[in-house]
């Protein structure tokens, strides 16, 4: 801040000169004091001068609305809504998220370095403040080709950078615990630099949580049980309550939020699409359902402000305080947090649930053509197997967990896998499209539901290699090459046509289109899903089976090199 804008600031605040703005007869909440305070806010170049009363140049009745600092989603893949960075800040600044703390985790493990500038790059064109968190684990394992790779040596320029907030989710667990050469040097890469490391750590407990935490592991946000979060807080961690579309533990997790842990509490999202945002909203809807479970307001305002702010050390925001970035949202109660007004660094971004500013896109084009697929043919999707029972991976609800199973199959006369309609089991298969390896690899999934046709992928966390599931071989191969000649996204295939399809021509991740464009392609992709090839009402579709390639989330899954076993850390073969 140069010299000149401090006076100001504090001759604003000091009622010598007229604030810029004024936010006049505000219920203001102080997330400091858990109280009340009835006011004026005067704004000055972006901050906050003070709360009290005052005269401004500019003048909004707030009608007694009430004003929280703006929301903070701690945790969030943008590449996940489908949308750009610049299309996700028209859809969540109106519900009052002003500031997320984004891993690009996706882009990167498909374009590398070139994909983190390209967001970078892009996000300084929304009002949402986007905070970058540097990939981590680029691949995520050594369990399947992604598209880069990224060593200690290549993370020290970046980390250096302003942009960068610290290190991304650290999903190599077993790395960490096992003090790996390569994981100690990611680690020290940020700790030379005085960067945060945020955590991955589904499951972990007692000694090894503690190796974890004493790594310097800040946060996790793979809770799934109270006595998990209770764990990680007592050892000095964050704990980042998820509600997201694929993931939703945050009304479990409540029930172990208490006046003595909350301030080590914070909120996120992790992946959310359009549809969620639309219906349902984003932090604000955090808000509702922690009231709704009895947790008092105050306390859900400060898990969504004042904590994520204290955790990411932003001290420049996370109340309404003066001197602090004029992050502001106005409410109408605080039951419903029905978003009235939003303002971004004093500027007005949203009124009454519409994005207020005008959305202008940043250059793509670094980051299309991210195919790479070798000889690809049905004859790849066979699956032989020499027994008559065979490990299944089983959906589980309400989450990306899967369970480990064994199943009585049918086979034909080669032993290849036969799909029986009594049976819901269906084949399921990932196809490298990076490094032109021309591996596919087969296994079967149970509980999709998915009675006829095929539906290919290319988002398939964390490496995102095309991802494909169907009743028969030449289905699925019609499936993968369409969505290949479409440079990616989301296809639906029956009896050798395209039934649905969405284009993500942005690394095979995103859309260039609006997020109500995507939202109306989903809900048609849903029910042409569920409608016509069968899938289970219970599944969502898209989300669940992007998560069954991801080889750090139990109990097992499938990636380009075969049958995982997260909990053993291997490969298993299919026979049972």
């Amino acid at each position: 801040m140069e010299k000149n804008a401090l006076k100001k600031l504090i001759d604003v605040a000091s009622g010598k000169i007229p604030a810029d703005k004024i936010l006049k007869n505000c219920k203001v909440i102080d997330v400091c004091n858990a109280r009340v305070l009835t006011g004026d806010i005067a704004l000055c170049g972006g901050l906050i001068a003070g709360v009290g009363r005052y005269e401004g140049l500019c003048e909004i009745d707030a009608e007694g609305l009430f004003a929280a600092p703006g929301l903070i989603d701690s945790h969030i893949h943008v590449e996940s809504s489908y949308v750009t960075p610049e299309e996700l800040g028209k859809l969540v600044v109106p519900h009052g998220t002003t500031t997320i703390i984004a891993d690009p985790h996706e882009i990167t493990n498909v374009c590398g370095l070139k994909g983190l500038e390209y967001m970078i790059a892009a996000s300084e064109q929304t009002a949402l403040d986007i905070k970058w968190m540097l990939p981590s684990c680029v691949p995520a394992t050594p369990f399947e080709h992604s598209g880069a790779v990224i060593d200690a040596e290549a993370m020290k320029e970046p980390l250096a950078r302003r942009e960068i907030l610290g290190l991304g989710e650290f999903m190599d667990f077993p790395g960490v615990i096992g003090a790996a050469g390569g994981t100690l040097d990611k680690l020290l890469a940020a700790k030379e630099q005085g960067k945060l490391i945020d955590g991955h750590c589904p499951g972990l407990m007692g000694n090894a949580l503690n190796a974890y935490a004493a790594a310097g592991i800040r946060t996790d946000h793979e809770c799934s049980t109270v006595d998990e979060m209770l764990d990680r807080i007592s050892r000095g961690m964050y704990v980042l309550l998820r509600q997201g579309s694929a993931c939703r533990n945050l009304r479990e997790l409540l029930k172990g939020v208490t006046p003595q842990n909350s301030r080590r509490c914070l909120l996120c999202t992790d992946d959310c699409q359009p549809k969620t945002l639309l219906g349902s909203g984003h932090i604000d809807n955090h808000l509702r359902i922690c009231v709704e479970e009895g947790i008092d307001p105050f306390t859900a305002v400060r898990m969504a402000s004042l904590n994520a702010a204290e955790c990411y050390g932003l001290q420049d925001r996370g109340a309404i305080a003066p001197g602090l970035r004029a992050d502001l949202v106005l409410f109408d109660n605080m039951k419903d947090f029905h978003v009235k007004r939003v303002f971004t660094a004093g500027r007005e971004a949203a009124l009454d649930g519409r994005y207020t500013l005008p959305v202008s896109r940043c250059d793509s084009s670094g980051t299309k053509g991210s195919f790479h697929v070798k000889d690809f043919s049905a004859d790849k999707l066979r699956l032989p197997i020499h027994s008559n029972r065979a490990h299944v991976i089983q959906i589980l609800p309400g989450g990306v967990l899967t369970g480990k199973e064994t199943a009585e199959i049918k086979r034909d006369e080669n032993g290849d896998f036969l799909y029986d309609p009594s049976a819901d089991i269906v084949k399921i298969a990932v196809v490298e499209r990076h490094q032109n390896t021309g591996n596919v690899a087969a296994a079967l999934l149970k509980g999709y539901g998915l009675r006829q046709g095929a539906i290919a992928l290319s988002v398939a966390h964390d490496s995102h290699n095309i991802i494909t599931v169907g009743v028969k071989d030449e289905e699925m191969a019609f499936a993968v090459r369409e969505l290949i000649q479409q440079g990616g996204g989301i296809l639906l295939a029956k009896d050798g046509r395209v039934l649905e399809s969405m284009p993500l021509p942005i690394a095979g991740l995103m859309s260039d289109r609006s997020g109500e464009w995507v939202d109306e392609k989903l809900t048609r992709i849903h029910e042409a899903a569920h409608g016509t090839l069968g899938v289970s009402r219970d599944v969502e579709p898209v989300m669940t089976l992007c998560f069954m390639s991801l080889p750090v989330i139990p109990e097992i899954k499938l990636t380009d090199m075969g049958l995982f076993d997260v909990t053993k850390f291997d490969f298993i073969p299919i026979e049972a």
